[in-house]
């Protein structure tokens, strides 16, 4: 993806209405989820709108720097977030000085925000319990007794009458419009029909509100075809899917599969803008590819060719967000750890190596490998007398021709391809 650059043009678009109600929703329910500066950024770009409010003058990114105090860095991981949650919508045409097009759209209403599973999930679990109640109560309806009284008001008809057929249409005029996510569906919905009986189904009775809750229970949950596919038949009701049994089903399974929790939001892979830049087929550009383009969730499975425990999974959740290191960083621990303690994850030793690398700031995959091949190094020279640890290929003297076996790395890029 294209960095950002000082003198790179944009222009704003207001593709929305953004009212004093939407700006509580952005406060509480989205800034949670994608921190105060992407807020910030969402906020400060609707300052750069004229006065008619529809779109910007020419403006390049250093203003936008300037006026945030922040490094386009950062304004590009906020740029990215807010993408992915539905408040902005990128174009760019690329040049000597390339042009963007950021089009603003309004937060999603609190009932849909909080009816939307993969929102409502990542708000949950970057909140406490105490909190998140505190602020459904906030938007929530209180609950009035009608009991005994009447509805006596005026339909339109009992008021108003019209006079004359002229037809008057007005399409151009400015309303809300808001952004759906946009995800990687998980799950092929065909073949998880297939296992449905059809005594058991409707399937015409499945309308696309009912796929795409389908798509997004299965992403948020990661569920596979069968998995989906048995909580499904018994999410049925007369022939039909009760949306409502069937998220409580959702997470009910994931629950039971892991100790009364469910899922946390985190980074699906190393961000993009701290990824490699060299270009070649070198054995560490290769292997420092393998880690940064999977999530650490997927790079478990690929080492132990199955599913992570619940254990596995706990202190993954731990490095990536309490210590928040990034995923690909996270994915050279593992196999560091893997790899000197005989393919054993123990939570106090996985802690004090992810202290350590916190503190020293290690954010990209060719820091991680030369912070770790540098550390033991040290510890290898102060116990030169013990035995010699089985240590990552990547720790070599030789980086270039002592790696990864190329048939390890062959079937790595294989995986990553299907």
């Amino acid at each position: 993806m294209n960095a950002l650059l000082p003198l790179d043009n944009f222009v704003v678009i207001n593709k929305t209405i953004l009212s004093s109600q939407d700006r509580l929703v952005l406060m509480l329910l989205y800034q949670p989820i994608v921190g105060s500066v992407a807020i910030s950024l969402y906020l400060t770009l609707w300052g750069f709108l004229d006065q008619n409010k529809f779109n910007s003058s020419g403006n390049n990114h250093n203003d936008l720097a300037i006026s945030m105090q922040l490094k386009l860095e950062d304004i590009k991981e906020a740029k990215d977030k807010l993408e992915a949650i539905g408040l902005i919508k990128t174009y760019l045409k690329k040049g000597d000085i390339n042009n963007y097009i950021y089009e603003l759209y309004g937060p999603l209403p609190a009932y849909d925000f909080f009816n939307n599973p993969i929102l409502n999930t990542a708000l949950y679990n970057n909140l406490n319990k105490k909190e998140y109640k505190r602020i459904v109560d906030s938007f929530s309806i209180p609950k009035i007794d009608l009991n005994g009284y009447e509805d006596i008001s005026c339909s339109f008809k009992e008021i108003y009458n019209f006079i004359g057929t002229e037809k008057v249409t007005n399409n151009n005029i400015k309303h809300i419009q808001h952004l759906d996510l946009s995800f990687e569906p998980t799950i092929n919905f065909n073949e998880v029909l297939s296992l449905i009986p059809d005594e058991f189904l409707n399937i015409r009775s499945i309308s696309n509100d009912i796929r795409e809750l389908i798509y997004k229970l299965s992403f948020i949950y990661n569920y596979n075809n069968e998995e989906i596919s048995e909580i499904i038949k018994n999410s049925i009701v007369d022939r039909k899917i009760d949306k409502e049994l069937l998220q409580e089903s959702c997470q009910n399974f994931y629950k039971f599969e892991h100790k009364g929790k469910i899922p946390k939001l985190i980074y699906q892979n190393q961000p993009l803008y701290l990824r490699q830049k060299q270009i070649g087929d070198s054995k560490r550009i290769r292997l420092i590819n393998q880690f940064e383009t999977v999530s650490p969730y997927e790079f478990l499975s690929l080492k132990q060719e199955a599913k992570p425990s619940s254990k596995d999974m706990e202190i993954i959740e731990y490095l990536v967000i309490e210590q928040k290191l990034n995923p690909g960083v996270v994915n050279v621990l593992l196999d560091y750890v893997l790899k000197i303690n005989n393919n054993k994850l123990v939570r106090k030793f996985v802690e004090q190596i992810a202290a350590q690398w916190k503190r020293s700031k290690i954010e990209t995959v060719s820091d991680a490998i030369d912070f770790a091949k540098e550390e033991y190094d040290k510890k290898n020279k102060r116990k030169s007398s013990k035995k010699v640890e089985n240590i990552p290929s990547w720790f070599n003297q030789n980086i270039e021709s002592e790696m990864l076996s190329d048939e390890e790395l062959e079937a790595f890029e294989k995986e990553l391809e299907r």
